[in-house]
Parts: structure tokens; C-alpha cells; sequence
């Protein structure tokens, strides 16, 4: 076969990949601008870019617990924990490097006791990241009772706010993140193991794959990637709210089931999570730009993640 053969074919799988949800996210876009001309401002484009950061980030840790075939509710409640540590931080007079890591450090703690309760003692995702995101909600409220907690270090506000050659920095923070999580995805043994784990468990087991290490650095992953989250949120509102991250779980699902990644685990690509994250920033940006009342844009949610999960049955049957 000839180099611009070749060339021709990835080609063709990518489009084929891609192509349906890229073209779903250029029809919303068209929607949107003609209902609100002022949507494709290049300052909304930005908002938009802005915004999408957080979601993103937060699904390319639920993409890889996605691909295991479990679930992570708790990542909404991290983001906010992580923004509150952060606060709490700079309120003990620390400096922005020692808030950064224990900021980190908290959410890897919290992916960790995730996937230990999942892995070791066999309890369902679903139950026990539903138990922590209630727990890690709860705790975000003690420092302050409730309160939001201001920050005043310029660095951390200045990762949400300042520019560099051009573009935000989140902007930057996002594109590197999705270059490492899709590399450790699809060009490390670590990814394929992940892929394997997902698609059949047994056949892991048989290959000498150490399943619960795997599903625990998994959602230690998923943690650090929320925690992330909620730096870039923080930083962005110049603050630690106790009700940040509320619902951004089904955001990060609904970009990661969105972008292709099967609810049965062993399918899905950091890429199309990107693309999903961007079709679910561009649902929100554009209800709110047309004053969509809070929760219709709730069921609206509801239904695109009902239509992407029925459209992956609808694939796993035509395939058997």
C-alpha cells in the first residue's frame, strides 16, 4: 500500500470515528448563532473555550473510570473540595506551590479511597462514589461553614484570568492535559491494560494484569484530573464556593459518552471526550446566551445522555 493510501485510510477511520460528532457540534454551533447572533463573538468563542476547560479536564479522568466499565459520581464534589483546600491554603499563609500539591495530593487521596472501596472490597462504583460525593460535599462546608472562602494569591487567580501567547492560560492547561491523558491511553502499555480491563476482565486476569492495582490508579487518575477541575474553577471565581461542581459529573459523562466512550467499558478515545466536552460547553453557553431557565437546561442533559447511551446499545447490538 502507498504512503498517500495510507494516508487516505486513516483518514477515513478518523472521519469515521469522528466525523458524526464533529458534525453534531458544527450544527449546534449554526443553531445557536442564528438564534443569538452575538454566539460566534470571538469574546464568547473564548467564554466558551473557558468554560469547556473545566468540563473537559474533569471527563478525561471519568473517561478512563468509564473505561473500566465503572463510574465516578463523587468528581463534582472534589472539584470543590479541591477549590476549598486550595482557600485554605493561602488562609494558613502558604505559598502557591505547597497549595498546588496538597491541593493535588487531596484529590488523589480522594480517587484513592474511591477506588480502594471499589476494588477491595468489591462494592459497586456506582454505590460508592454516590456515598463520597455526599461525604466530600459535606466536607467542603466545615472550614467555613458554608461560606464561600476568598483567595488572594495572584498566581492561582492568574491561571483562570491571564493570557500567554495569546490564549488563556486554562486553554493551554487543557490541550496539555489532553495530549498526556491520550498518550497514557493509546501509546502506554498502562492504556492498553485499561483497554483490556474494560473490554473483558477475566481475559485481564488470565494475562497477568494486576486489576485492582489498575482500577485504584484509575480513580486516583480521575481525583487529581477533578482536583485540576477545581483549581481552574477557583482560580477562575476568585474563590472557593461550597456549591462549586454541582452536576459537572453529568457534564463530564455526557462528554464522555458523547465523544464514544462505551458505558460497558473497553471503547472510548480522549479525543472524542474532547469533542463531547465542547458540544456540552456549546449546550451551555448557548441556553444561557437564549436565558434557558436552569433546569430545563437540567433535562435537556438528561436527554442527550439518554440519546448517546441508547445510540451505544444500538452499536454493541450491531455488532453482535
Amino acid at each position: 500500500m502507498s504512503q498517500t493510501q495510507t494516508s487516505n485510510a486513516a483518514l477515513l477511520k478518523i472521519f469515521k470515528q469522528y466525523g458524526g460528532i464533529f458534525l453534531s457540534l458544527i450544527i449546534l454551533c449554526a443553531i445557536f448563532s442564528v438564534m443569538n447572533p452575538r454566539f460566534m463573538s470571538v469574546a464568547n468563542f473564548m467564554n466558551v473555550l473557558q468554560q469547556v476547560a473545566v468540563i473537559a479536564i474533569a471527563a478525561f479522568g471519568m473517561t478512563w473510570v468509564i473505561l473500566l466499565g465503572e463510574i465516578d459520581l463523587s468528581i463534582g464534589s472534589i472539584i470543590a473540595v479541591a477549590g476549598m483546600v486550595g482557600a485554605q491554603c493561602f488562609a494558613y499563609g502558604m505559598g502557591f506551590a505547597p497549595a498546588l500539591v496538597l491541593t493535588l495530593l487531596a484529590g488523589a487521596l480522594m480517587g484513592l479511597i474511591n477506588g480502594v472501596l471499589t476494588a477491595k472490597l468489591l462494592l459497586p462504583s456506582f454505590i460508592v462514589t454516590v456515598a463520597t460525593m455526599g461525604i466530600y460535599r459535606g466536607l467542603v462546608s466545615l472550614p467555613t461553614n458554608g461560606a464561600p472562602a476568598m483567595i488572594m494569591n495572584e498566581t492561582w487567580t492568574a491561571i483562570g484570568t491571564e493570557s500567554f501567547l495569546g490564549l488563556p492560560i486554562i486553554i493551554w492547561i487543557v490541550l496539555v492535559l489532553f495530549v498526556f491523558n491520550q498518550v497514557l491511553l493509546g501509546k502506554t502499555t498502562f492504556g492498553r491494560r485499561a483497554y483490556l480491563t474494560g473490554g473483558n476482565r477475566e481475559a485481564a486476569l488470565y494475562s497477568g494484569i494486576k486489576v485492582d492495582r489498575l482500577k485504584i490508579t484509575i480513580f486516583m487518575i480521575s481525583g487529581v484530573m477533578a482536583a485540576i477541575s477545581g483549581i481552574l474553577l477557583s482560580s477562575r471565581l476568585f474563590s472557593a464556593q461550597t456549591n462549586a461542581g454541582v452536576s459537572y459529573e453529568l457534564d463530564a459523562i455526557a462528554a464522555a459518552v458523547l465523544g464514544g466512550t462505551s458505558l460497558a467499558g473497553g471503547v472510548g478515545t480522549m479525543t472524542g471526550t474532547l469533542i463531547g466536552a465542547l458540544i456540552i460547553g456549546v449546550m451551555n453557553n448557548g441556553m444561557n446566551m437564549l436565558s434557558v431557565p436552569y433546569f430545563y437546561q437540567l433535562i435537556v442533559k438528561g436527554l442527550v445522555i439518554l440519546i448517546a447511551v441508547w445510540l451505544d446499545v444500538r452499536a454493541k447490538r450491531a455488532k453482535q
